[in-house]
């Protein structure tokens, strides 16, 4: 839905594997809806009737697609085709008789826990989903949890994990500095993840004084006065430079039904940087992170203090699970390592 390398679901799921598919001779057009002018008012409070132009538009702009569907080989639908609780266009697309490969990454059956698009959020209806599965000749998701549910609706079901472009994410050494950056990255909308963690990063802070200092990139209207946090804004040219700065990444979910559904792609950004990585034990964490040996795995906040002060107090350890987070990346959760599977759908 999105123009290319603004969604993380996009990039992270399909769109860095269009270098790969046009050099096995395929032609991979996005055909998208959001522009970068309409993204900067879409997720604002407000602007009514700017968000209708929008939504008339896209009705537009997915008319003259089903005109051109019938020019391509295969389709491929990442979460929905459209913005609200329709299956119209998919039913339409499905009717062409194209192979339909179906794509998602997140519990999207269920309320979005991380809702924030106000009257759009009202015009979704999250049980269409099961409509999109049932609709597809073949579905990808992210992980088990999210097959599981595909699969009661749909018997051609495969796992391909949310990757990392290795070639783009390279560690660099880390300059010497007196503090040492503890870093979330994510948006305004899983923003509140992070604040489940303050209480740990204050007794952290009380302890280290000014040995540590905490970034978070995503949402450059958060703030945090005791913590001297101010907000970075996530640009897609900076992003690897930003993370690069950190010194220990972060990743705190509640454990529920939305979040199971998660794929760890934070968790992934950082140890594909060689950055060593906590996270919470929830769903796609659990494979991810062997507990101590690729990194840590974290659910109390005493837990959460305990292993941040191990890696605060020392730089081997630090070193060590960064290379070896690093290392299970390439070979498990590489854009290098899955590329064969996504060629095969196309097959």
């Amino acid at each position: 839905m999105h123009r290319p390398n603004r969604s993380p679901s996009q990039r992270f799921r399909f769109e860095q594997y269009f270098e790969y598919l046009t050099e096995n001779s395929f032609e991979c057009h996005l055909l998208y809806l959001i522009t970068e002018k309409d993204d900067k008012l879409l997720y604002q409070s407000g602007h009514y009737i700017t968000k209708l132009r929008i939504f008339l538009s896209s009705i537009i702009k997915r008319f003259n697609h089903l005109r051109e569907a019938k020019n391509y080989d295969y389709i491929f639908i990442q979460r929905e085709a459209f913005m609200t609780g329709s299956t119209y266009f998919e039913r339409r697309l499905a009717k062409l008789n194209i192979p339909l490969i179906y794509d998602f990454d997140d519990a999207i059956w269920l309320e979005d826990e991380s809702s924030h698009h106000g009257l759009l959020s009202k015009l979704k209806k999250p049980d269409k989903t099961k409509d999109l599965i049932a609709l597809a000749d073949t579905v990808i998701t992210g992980n088990e949890y999210l097959a599981q549910y595909a699969s009661k609706f749909n018997e051609h079901v495969q796992i391909i994990p949310t990757t990392i472009d290795t070639n783009k994410y390279k560690p660099v050494e880390k300059e010497k500095r007196e503090h040492i950056v503890i870093g979330w990255t994510g948006s305004f909308s899983t923003i509140k993840h992070f604040d489940d963690i303050i209480p740990v990063l204050l007794r952290l802070k009380s302890k280290y004084q000014e040995r540590i200092q905490f970034r978070v990139i995503g949402d450059p209207t958060y703030s945090h006065k005791e913590l001297e946090i101010q907000g970075i804004k996530w640009q897609a040219k900076t992003e690897v430079e930003d993370l690069q700065a950190i010194d220990i990444g972060i990743m705190p979910l509640p454990d529920n039904e939305w979040t199971r559904g998660k794929c760890g792609a934070k968790g992934l950004q950082y140890m594909g940087l060689a950055i060593p990585t906590i996270m919470s034990p929830v769903g796609m964490n659990k494979d991810i992170i062997q507990d101590g040996e690729n990194g840590f795995l974290a659910t109390t906040h005493d837990e959460w203090v305990n292993k941040l002060n191990m890696l605060i107090e020392s730089s081997e350890l630090r070193n060590t699970l960064g290379a070896v987070g690093r290392e299970t990346v390439v070979n498990r959760y590489s854009m290098e390592a899955n590329k064969e599977k996504y060629l095969k759908l196309f097959e």
